[in-house]
């Protein structure tokens, strides 16, 4: 589930800087930097004939991650305008799709969420001579493969962790995640957390669960041997609906009604102590951060560890959790001007480098790339936590992509989502909510 993130731009190391730089994006397009053509390598080259790239993008004045990378790219070539196209964040998919119909949309276009890629394809430049000289271990890559021909690259991919607030496990005598739970290990720490922490006085639960369908749904996707959102069946879910429904019953975690009834935010229940742990996405770093530093979270000391597993078979610092995540890419538009495809390609590459990396690293976005050396920059900011295990969760996992690339998705989604709200408000059975889904994929997608 791909969500705009406001508060990233106000991360305190950069936030001042990141506003001012993205504060005067308008629809028409705004210059951000100069560089020049030639494959990145790392090393400036020599300028060649002045080109203009523009390039896609949403809610410029709170999304500094596209004047950093133009500005970045600039540091290391010379002669290529990069001009921002600004789109509405809520309609973004709608007026690009609309836009590369008329021959109006710019020339790189940003791929803000995976189900739309199959949409896009074919508007869309054949990039798979990049693939080869992408850095080892980048998150993100065959979402944007079709038919076996890659058109787009990542520089983004959010995966999903554990936060836990340390000050409530001291407070409840419950030792802090150590990298090792299952499921059901968290399930048993929440009521454990939930009990002891009543009896010293607080009334924070033992964890929130917010009400997004991925929150249960993702996990199952991502860890059970097999599971595809593609199939049409899907009883391989229930067990992480019974869980979730156990929490809810046990009253360590808040009901589905009251999370909509009472518009909770998972970023108040998280940052002002409502709850000891919470599984969310690893953007919530910098908003935390930032939150902390406002006033608008508490302050207390906390960190993230691997998301739980389905089994012990991946867990601990030795093997690799397995947990999801969408990521964002560039791709260029087939219509693009001849001159500009080597500047184009050039800035794909780039933006998919360990040096792009480190520099969105530095505003507290995680990268498609997380390498060790990425890591260094970005827990160096000021408010992050600086423990082992928070960087080996950052570092160290397999992220297996929400939305699988297939024109099927997100009718599929929409029809799992129903049987998400079916379960979580008790109108249905689990069994019965998910023979449901397996019937309506079967019935209106011709699947399973």
């Amino acid at each position: 589930m791909k969500r705009s993130i406001p508060a990233v731009a106000a991360l305190a190391a950069v936030a001042s800087l990141a506003l001012a730089a993205c504060s005067g994006g308008t629809s028409g397009g705004t210059p951000t930097s100069q560089a020049s053509g030639g494959t990145d390598t790392g090393v400036a080259t020599a300028p060649a004939a002045p080109v203009e790239l523009t390039v896609s993008g949403w809610s410029l004045a709170t999304t500094p991650e596209f004047k950093v990378l133009a500005d970045a790219f600039h540091a290391k070539h010379s002669n290529v305008t990069v001009t921002l196209k600004e789109y509405d964040a809520s309609k973004y998919n709608d007026l690009i799709t609309a836009d590369l119909a008329a021959n109006a949309a710019p020339d790189i276009i940003t791929q803000k969420n995976v189900s739309y890629v199959t949409v896009f394809a074919p508007k869309l430049v054949d990039v798979s001579d990049l693939v080869a000289g992408l850095p080892q271990g980048i998150n993100g890559v065959k979402s944007y493969e079709v038919d076996g021909k890659q058109y787009a690259l990542p520089y983004r991919n959010d995966s999903w962790v554990l936060f836990y607030n340390k000050d409530l496990f001291d407070k409840a005598g419950v030792a802090i995640p150590d990298g090792s739970w299952t499921w059901d290990d968290y399930a048993a720490a929440a009521k454990q957390l939930t009990t002891k922490l009543k009896g010293a006085g607080s009334q924070a639960l033992g964890t929130y669960q917010h009400s997004w369908q991925s929150v249960i749904q993702g996990f199952a996707n991502s860890q059970t041997p097999g599971a595809n959102i593609l199939s049409g069946k899907y009883d391989y879910m229930k067990p992480y609906y019974q869980r979730a429904l156990d929490l809810q019953s046990a009253g360590a975690q808040v009901d589905a009604g009251t999370i909509t009834t009472s518009k909770l935010t998972y970023q108040a229940e998280f940052g002002k102590q409502q709850a000891a742990m919470m599984p969310m996405g690893s953007w919530f770093v910098a908003t935390l951060i930032a939150q902390q530093k406002s006033g608008d979270a508490d302050k207390f000391a906390w960190g993230f560890a691997p998301i739980p597993q389905l089994d012990k078979s991946t867990t601990g610092t030795s093997a690799t959790p397995l947990t999801f995540g969408d990521p964002t890419g560039f791709g260029i538009n087939k219509a693009i001007d001849a001159k500009k495809m080597q500047a184009a390609k050039d800035f794909l590459a780039f933006a998919a480098s360990e040096d792009a990396a480190k520099a969105l690293a530095q505003i507290g976005i995680t990268p498609a790339l997380t390498s060790d050396t990425v890591a260094t920059t970005y827990f160096a900011t000021a408010g992050a936590p600086t423990d082992a295990l928070s960087k080996f969760a950052w570092t160290t996992h397999k992220t297996a992509p929400e939305n699988p690339t297939d024109k099927n998705t997100a009718a599929v989604q929409k029809i799992l989502g129903d049987a998400h709200t079916a379960i979580m408000s008790g109108s249905s059975s689990i069994d019965a909510a998910l023979a449901q889904a397996t019937k309506r994929v079967h019935d209106e997608v011709g699947l399973g």
